[in-house]
């Protein structure tokens, strides 16, 4: 929780602020028991009433001051700790940019939104807390003890055993919820896991009627949840039973033993009253005050999940500027490139070495597992090579700072991702000051138009969260499309065509070569009959290149390559 202490520099002010109210709203709070014992000391008992109503009135406009200065308080301290939270929210927003794949992959996407979520609200809420009942609390303490102390010694130690009984119950249960709240945000981060999947993979859920299995496992984690904050809720709810005896006991103490002393002449009526008040006061702000330090813990737990993500070494770090040494136009060099994934014992990618030259089309091909879509994550630095060099117009990537780096390429994954809005803002995604011309011919390369124009709304029709009123043939060409209208130096296509049909496939990549004439262009593909025409194949084996040329030529000379294309064309196709 320290850490994220600085978070609240900014806000300097309003701490003051809310200083200043809190100071007063606990003055009146303590002011105002003394006035009641005056008026019934002095005004009740001596029948002296213009002394009752002078006190009543003061005591109203104390009571004014001290209602004003809490609602001041609770609106500065609102302000406060929702733009605690935002800026928080905005640093793990901001991480959440530089970190690597490696780094989301470890945290999990379920855990990451939850960081980001409810957990920064649950710190929110425990500064607000604080502000509002732990911050007066031993203002209130120590000055209640001193006026009960200046009005009788005696009963100050029925005060003193009350509070140390209370303390002790807090202490020991204390100890047992700070353990279940740490266990209580890691079900939750399951729960969520599991919702997450439930959710996205509906599709598959009931094309293979496995709902009753989810439903099931959903209910694990929900019961195992529920069961966690059931333990939480028992303990408050045997913890409020104890504290309202500790207090009633106090009360009654007081009011016992204060009415021997009255009777025997030490102590006056009215201080009876101001001590009860005291005791309710110093029990209520220590109630409160343990029911938000007992928050804290779990408070702290989200602290140190939120840490974890800012506390992150970025993996990919920017490089100190670059200079092209190739005239040449998104000229893309592969030399000796070794590449494995985090915690893989053997290299995915083994001594690749390639050139993709301005104006011509390179192909990949292989077998499920070669590393072809790695070759396509590792040239915008998705991940970080172990080994080699990678260099666009002959400078090392690494070199390159990333948003430079990443302005250079088109990248069209091999799942096509849209965002909510409509057709035009997700093509303009690839470049946002697009006029609607460049939109339209992007979309017309990508055989997008043809769809697009059927629709009621045309480039204004509305594309669902990820795309899901749209077929994946439509999500495809959009998606090429908007890699087309930023018209990089380097295209990767990541498998981008597999949902087309054939003719439209053929179209697109007779369209597209005369689009990329400055440019150089990766075209990772299944289908054979998508990559013949490419100006080299690149085939891949087990994450090594083991033949590169033309279609012809590979036939002739590649084995790997002859069996792919003896598994997907004809006689007639291979002649």
């Amino acid at each position: 929780m320290k850490k994220l202490i600085h978070f609240l520099k900014p806000y300097r002010v309003l701490i003051v602020v809310v200083l200043i109210f809190t100071f007063l709203q606990t003055l009146g709070t303590l002011y105002i028991p003394t006035l009641t014992a005056n008026i019934v000391n002095n005004g009740v008992v001596k029948g002296d009433i213009d002394y009752i109503v002078k006190t009543g009135l003061m005591m109203m406009i104390v009571a004014g001051i001290t209602a004003l200065s809490a609602v001041l308080v609770c609106k500065v301290s609102a302000n406060l700790s929702s733009g605690f939270c935002r800026d928080i929210r905005e640093a793990v927003f901001i991480k959440s940019q530089d970190l690597s794949i490696n780094d989301f992959n470890n945290i999990g996407t379920a855990s990451m939104i939850t960081r980001s979520t409810s957990d920064i609200t649950l710190i929110g809420q425990s500064v607000f807390m604080f502000i509002q009942l732990v911050l007066p609390a031993p203002i209130i303490t120590v000055s209640g003890l001193f006026l009960a102390y200046s009005i009788d010694k005696a009963m100050t130690i029925i005060i003193v055993v009350v509070m140390f009984l209370f303390m002790l119950s807090a202490f020991l249960v204390g100890k047992k919820l700070i353990k279940l709240f740490k266990m209580m945000q890691i079900k939750m981060d399951n729960m969520n896991r599991v919702l997450r999947e439930v959710v996205t993979g509906v599709r598959v859920i009931r094309a293979f009627n496995r709902s009753h299995f989810e439903k099931k496992r959903f209910d694990r984690t929900a019961i195992d949840y529920s069961e966690t904050a059931i333990s939480i809720n028992k303990i408050f709810a045997v913890l409020m039973p104890i504290v309202m005896l500790i207090m009633n006991l106090g009360i009654v103490s007081i009011i016992w033993f204060g009415g021997m002393r009255v009777s025997n002449g030490n102590m006056e009526i009215g201080h009876i009253m101001a001590l009860v008040e005291y005791c309710i006061l110093i029990l209520f702000y220590l109630i409160m005050g343990v029911m938000v330090f007992m928050y804290i813990p779990r408070a702290g737990a989200c602290a140190d999940r939120v840490n974890q993500i800012l506390d992150i070494e970025p993996e990919i770090v920017d490089g100190n500027g670059h200079k092209d040494t190739v005239s040449e136009r998104g000229h893309l060099v592969f030399k000796n490139v070794t590449f494995s994934y985090a915690q893989s014992e053997e290299p995915v990618l083994n001594n690749i070495t390639f050139e993709a030259k301005s104006g011509e089309v390179t192909a990949i091909i292989g077998s499920t597992g070669s590393g072809k879509s790695t070759i396509a994550n590792i040239i915008p630095r998705f991940f970080e090579i172990q080994s080699g060099e990678i260099s666009i117009n002959g400078q090392d990537i690494k070199k390159i700072p990333q948003k430079e780096l990443r302005d250079k390429i088109g990248f069209v994954p091999q799942k096509a991702f849209l965002f909510s809005g409509t057709i035009e803002e997700n093509i303009r995604y690839g470049k946002e000051d697009a006029s609607i011309e460049e939109v339209k011919h992007a979309a017309s390369i990508a055989q997008a138009d043809e769809f697009i124009s059927d629709m009621e709304d045309k480039y204004d029709s509305f594309v669902a969260q990820g795309g899901n009123n749209l077929s994946g043939g439509q999500k495809q060409r959009i998606s090429i499309a908007r890699a087309l209208v930023r018209k990089p130096e380097v295209y990767v296509f990541d498998d981008s065509f597999s949902a087309l049909d054939f003719k439209t496939d053929k179209r697109l990549r007779k369209a597209l070569k005369n689009e990329i004439k400055d440019s150089s262009a990766i075209i990772i593909a299944q289908r054979i009959s998508t990559i013949m025409d490419a100006n080299q194949i690149i085939v891949l084996n087990d994450g090594k290149i083991v033949g590169i040329g033309k279609h012809k030529d590979l036939l002739e000379n590649c084995e790997v390559y002859k069996q792919i294309a003896d598994s997907q064309l004809s006689k007639e196709e291979l002649a």
